[in-house]
């Protein structure tokens, strides 16, 4: 009888929890997309967004393409068509269906995606079960990074349904408040300014654990001294907002959401309905006036307490200015992220800073494909920190760098006060 060295033992060990992390993220996906029909999941209600199916098939093309078809001898695509179909943005691996095209994929069915699904995670089943120590070394990290990917889509899927189905005149809730809920936001006490001394202070992610590439490298940063609230601004702070006129007040916003607000006719954060709104007079369940806010689970009445979300940066910046307050830098969250008495960190919405995605000094992007994955969309955008009750459990960290174009305003994007 061969006793096994230490060397193959760990890398059993290291297999077994790779495989068990993949099965339960894949599951996960898929406990998220039980709640829509066939038809739920097919309709693209914007550009920016995609339809559910689509976040099934894609999170799949990357474990075919970019795991199995370089590291799996002898593995078959399920079908080679998909490669064109779900491509997401990657150059290195060709042409690609266009994005804002995505809601004309009525075929492949459903029922088909599922069958790509099971065929992809069978062969990376497969493929784990029988690496070797140095086969696993070679594929872990392309793996994890895969389900990190995955869990990024997770929110994604949650985020766009949410917009397609608030285009839809009956609002239709994601999933009643009678199934097992997605976190809430809890009630928040008054809030607290917190200081911090500033100084250099370490940012960045110092190399234990996974991250992704555009959180390194870990470096030194000169933060002024300042002050942050300790937890979010809520909806009741921001309804003031609005009575006070900020939504008509160009004094407060900056040029371009100044002109965002006339162009798209902002009067309140996405998802809000106003008292006078005809949709809730139409709702079979009969709701009284005030202020009503729709989400994952449905029209509700506005709860003053809970942090505001679906804002856009211009939004968050101009009630910042309202508040004789400002954004914090990414820098200073961080800084702050580990100051006591700061709550809030995660699971309510992502936060908007006053820092531009740029590249950290010396950044480097990933090796091979997944050097498309971020650095190319390092202009443009703004850096959001946190995480919302949309992103999957143990995805995020208080180096995690969130990004999108300061006019978005479909995700649970919010705000906290510096100054």
């Amino acid at each position: 009888m061969t006793t096994p060295t230490p060397a193959a033992c760990a890398a059993a060990c290291d297999a077994s929890g790779l495989h068990e992390r993949f099965r339960a993220v894949r599951a996960h996906s898929l406990a998220l997309a039980a709640p829509l029909s066939p038809e739920d999941q097919c309709i693209q209600s914007m550009p920016d967004a995609s339809p559910s199916k689509w976040h099934l098939a894609h999170t799949t093309w990357f474990f075919e393409t970019v795991l199995l078809e370089r590291h799996a001898t002898g593995y078959r695509a399920f079908d080679r068509r998909f490669h064109y179909l779900f491509n997401s943005y990657y150059e290195a691996l060709g042409p690609r269906h266009p994005r804002p095209q995505r809601g004309l994929l009525t075929r492949p069915s459903l029922d088909e995606v599922m069958a790509y699904r099971e065929h992809v995670d069978a062969a990376v089943e497969s493929l784990l079960a029988s690496a070797d120590a140095a086969g696993l070394a070679a594929i872990e990290p392309i793996v994890t990074l895969g389900l990190h990917h995955e869990q990024q889509h997770q929110e994604l899927l949650l985020t766009d349904i949410l917009h397609t189905f608030s285009c839809n005149p009956l609002l239709p809730a994601y999933r009643s408040a009678a199934q097992p809920a997605l976190r809430l936001a809890t009630q928040a006490p008054a809030a607290q300014w917190l200081a911090h001394p500033g100084g250099p202070v370490e940012v960045g992610h110092g190399g234990e654990g996974f991250a992704f590439d555009n959180e390194g490298p870990r470096h030194t940063a000169l933060v002024p001294a300042f002050s942050v609230q300790d937890r979010l601004v809520n909806c009741g702070e921001f309804a003031q907002f609005i009575a006070d006129g900020g939504y008509r007040r160009p004094e407060l916003w900056l040029s371009d959401g100044w002109a965002a607000v006339q162009a798209q006719g902002w009067q309140h954060p996405a998802y809000w309905l106003a008292p006078d709104d005809p949709r809730l007079a139409q709702l079979s369940s009969g709701h009284g006036g005030g202020w009503h806010v729709f989400g994952l689970h449905g029209v509700r009445p506005l709860e003053a307490e809970a942090p505001v979300s679906q804002l856009s940066f211009y939004e968050a910046a101009a009630y910042a200015e309202w508040a004789g307050a400002r954004l914090p830098t990414e820098f200073e969250w961080e800084a702050a992220s580990a100051l006591p008495g700061m709550t809030q960190l995660t699971g309510h919405v992502w936060q908007w800073t006053r820092s531009s995605y740029d590249p950290y000094p010396g950044f480097r992007p990933l090796p091979g494909v997944a050097a498309e994955y971020n650095g190319k969309f390092m202009v443009g955008q703004l850096v959001l920190r946190g995480g919302s009750q949309a992103t999957p459990e143990g995805h995020t960290r208080p180096t995690y760098r969130n990004f999108f174009p300061p006019a978005a305003r479909w995700q649970f994007t919010g705000l906290r006060l510096a100054r």
